[in-house]
């Protein structure tokens, strides 16, 4: 039986990256889950994001969940539709850092493998 694989989230989308054998001499140095993420990295509205999650967050009452897309409109305006994956990869990097949770029908969920409509709440 093979031991359990080390992992660590991708710095830009917030997904497991899972260890893998080429990976062997320099496993501290993989931040990223893909060329598309080493490419785009974290920008300002990616940080702007997650600063709208945790303001709507902070605005509700203890417990309380928002949607990625209020994180999106509160950036966006009118061009809100382009920021939701943004926001959902914003919530992804809060959740690895411990300061939020993703819930699918009121439970919590693996970020990684959440598909469909997610909601935010604050680390319990």
């Amino acid at each position: 039986m093979r031991a359990e694989q080390p992992s660590k989230p991708c710095a830009a989308c917030g997904r497991t990256i899972t260890w893998r054998k080429k990976w062997e001499r320099n496993w501290d140095e993989v931040r990223y889950c893909s060329d598309a993420c080493r490419r785009h990295k974290v920008d300002d509205t990616d940080r702007a994001l997650e600063q709208a999650i945790l303001s709507l967050l902070d605005a509700r009452s203890a417990g309380s969940t928002i949607c990625p897309s209020e994180a999106a409109r509160a950036v966006g305006g009118d061009e809100w539709r382009a920021l939701m994956e943004p926001a959902r990869s914003a919530a992804r990097r809060l959740v690895a850092a411990g300061v939020v949770e993703i819930t699918q029908g009121g439970r919590v969920v693996d970020p990684s493998t959440a598909r469909g409509p997610i909601r935010i709440r604050r680390a319990r």
